[in-house]
């Protein structure tokens, strides 16, 4: 492979790694709380979070840049100073994690819903808080779940384009994705570059499928 493709494998493999960082403690405990508690509203916030799931990702993508562009509401204008999300690689790490977002959360949700709560009720009968049920008994119980989900998040994120080619553009080096270096091959006709990084893409994806399978297969299973 020669400099580029190495560098948009780079590239892909670190706004994989941040996105799924910065989205695993929030979509854990939104998952947590969709899956244990009823509330007003539980059901448009379940919707919301799973929408871009079935938005187009350009629609994301769009979305995103109408909200940090410079007379946005969180853009320049609107704050006094520049998020720096535009054109740079925070920015397609924002838009992968809004992608893997959903799926991470409804991967999670089904980990905490297949967890007996009677276990945190004998927990909580012993007189421990909340918190301390939780991370003595309920993540411990979730982990390979949440591993699982994890994982879906990280491919998710790697497989991103639409939204991420919207916000963060596909600049060589900078910006410019797996996915993104892909369509950039195609689009010049360098078949033997994108069919490279379509094998990167397929042994990537079916490595991490296969291992969020084997987890979530193991934790379903538990009694």
């Amino acid at each position: 492979m020669d400099t580029g493709t190495w560098t948009a494998l780079a590239l892909s493999f670190k706004v994989s790694t941040v996105a799924t960082l910065l989205v695993l403690i929030p979509a854990t405990a939104l998952a947590y709380l969709l899956a244990r508690k009823e509330f007003p509203g539980k059901k448009v916030l379940s919707t919301v979070l799973l929408l871009p799931l079935v938005l187009p990702p350009t629609a994301v993508g769009f979305i995103l840049l109408r909200i940090l562009a410079q007379d946005g509401p969180l853009g320049r204008q609107s704050l006094g100073f520049d998020l720096g999300f535009l054109l740079t690689w925070r920015g397609a790490v924002l838009a992968a994690s809004v992608m893997a977002l959903p799926l991470v959360v409804r991967t999670a949700r089904v980990t905490f819903e297949g967890i007996d709560p009677r276990l945190e009720m004998m927990a909580r009968t012993l007189g421990h808080s909340r918190l301390r049920t939780f991370v003595g008994t309920t993540l411990p119980l979730a982990v390979r779940g949440l591993s699982a989900a994890a994982i879906l998040g990280f491919t998710r994120a790697l497989g991103e384009f639409g939204a991420t080619v919207t916000l963060a553009g596909s600049i060589p080096g900078r910006t410019r994705t797996l996915a993104s270096a892909i369509f950039a091959a195609q689009q010049t006709g360098d078949d033997s570059r994108a069919y490279v990084l379509c094998a990167v893409a397929l042994v990537a994806g079916f490595v991490s499928i296969l291992a969020s399978e084997a987890l979530a297969g193991s934790s379903w299973k538990r009694p």
